[in-house]
């Protein structure tokens, strides 16, 4: 009985142990979640008149390039330039061997002499015909006597019926004769006309001929640059292949695609007589005019053409290009750094330790007197002093509980 009782008192003590312990614990106090904060820094926005400018990007072009090209088949007797040197006023390009110009100049002035000849020997042969007309009809009218006389001998039984056949045969041969030598004398002006125009062809086919042997030595009509140089000395060309490019260094052109939603803002600028100036954003720095705006348009937008105010001696025809253009002020705008845009319409303000989202309209972007470029953005919500949040977050939503590491002064536009 009592081996029994002993587990019993063992479970029985463990459980007065439990419970005393439980019933003496250190009671814990209750956690509480605590929010995780992001840290961020913020800006204190002063709404101002900015002068907004544009990024755009495109290709130098040359509206005098040209290609130079044969006028004539033949070898490449002399080239004396190569590609990107820079040649004077009356330097020879390249020129043609002399060997294949000299034989079809040759031939043109042949074909000429022989078409001249031609002429005047049918001036002559018209001459003769009409001497030789005035003889064939003394002949004719010879023959017509004797035809009356044998035919009177015949009717007074004088003279055989043979000798009328004969002299009929001599009239009729005479009277051929003569109108063979009218319609000669007839065809006159025709032949004399065609004849002439073989003249002139000839004489145009030469003078033709001159110009392509002048133009196969090619010298240089202006101060300027050699582009693509595609043949060689020796080379076989043929007529009207490109031989090399050449443009001058004044007059390029910056053909830079516009957005469609600013072409309508820069076609009234330049309709009301405002100059638009740009200015590249790399070495050099060049400063540049729009011109005009292009007549076709792509998807993309449509293309504004600008003029560089000063040539460059470094810049080439197919050079890319970023400039910055300005744009009208933009009163109420605010400028931030592209840390605090998100998307293109988004910007958030600091609000008792927490983001509130506020949407923005894009303007253009703007240069800061550090040389950074800001974007510009306008609303009714930016007001004087807000602060706005410059650390761009992942994350970033409406009611997410943020700290600031420093406070920026207010920002001044740069220029």
């Amino acid at each position: 009985m009592r081996k029994r009782l002993v587990p019993l008192l063992i479970v029985a003590f463990g459980i007065l142990v439990f419970v005393v312990l439980r019933l003496t614990r250190d009671v814990p106090a209750p956690a509480t979640p605590q929010e995780r904060s992001w840290r961020v820094e913020t800006l204190a926005i002063q709404p101002d008149s900015f002068q907004p400018s544009l990024t755009l990007y495109g290709q130098l072009e040359s509206p005098a390039r040209f290609t130079v090209t044969a006028p004539m088949a033949g070898r490449i007797g002399s080239l004396p330039v190569r590609d990107g040197d820079m040649v004077s006023a009356g330097s020879q390009l390249v020129a043609l061997d002399d060997a294949d110009i000299e034989p079809a100049l040759q031939q043109a002035r042949a074909d000429q002499a022989d078409a001249e000849a031609q002429l005047a020997s049918e001036r002559l042969a018209h001459a003769n015909d009409r001497q030789a007309l005035e003889l064939e009809q003394r002949i004719r009218a010879n023959a017509e006597r004797a035809l009356e006389r044998s035919r009177q001998l015949v009717e007074r039984r004088l003279a055989p019926q043979s000798e009328l056949d004969n002299v009929t045969d001599a009239l009729d041969r005479a009277a051929l004769t003569v109108a063979i030598r009218q319609r000669s004398i007839e065809g006159h002006p025709s032949r004399l006309a065609a004849l002439q125009a073989r003249v002139e062809r000839a004489r145009a086919a030469l003078d033709s001929m001159q110009r392509d042997a002048e133009r196969s030595r090619f010298n240089a009509p202006f101060d300027g640059v050699v582009g693509q140089v595609r043949v060689a000395i020796g080379d076989r060309v043929a007529a009207n292949a490109a031989l090399l490019d050449y443009y001058p260094l004044t007059g390029m052109e910056l053909r830079a695609t516009l957005p469609q939603v600013y072409s309508a803002a820069f076609v009234d600028a330049l309709a009301r007589g405002q100059t638009l100036k740009a200015v590249t954003l790399e070495e050099p720095v060049l400063e540049l005019t729009l011109r005009r705006i292009a007549g076709q348009a792509d998807p993309r937008g449509v293309e504004a053409i600008f003029s560089l105010d000063q040539p460059h001696p470094g810049l080439r025809v197919g050079n890319l290009m970023a400039v910055s253009v300005a744009r009208p002020a933009q009163d109420q705008s605010v400028a931030l750094p592209y840390t605090a845009l998100y998307g293109n319409d988004t910007v958030y303000q600091l609000v008792e330790g927490r983001m509130q989202r506020i949407g923005v309209q894009r303007v253009g972007e703007v240069l800061m007197e550090s040389g950074e470029r800001w974007v510009l953005v306008s609303a009714v919500e930016l007001q004087p002093g807000m602060q706005i949040i410059t650390t761009h977050l992942p994350n970033a939503i409406s009611g997410l509980r943020v700290e600031t590491a420093s406070t920026a002064a207010t920002v001044e536009p740069g220029q």
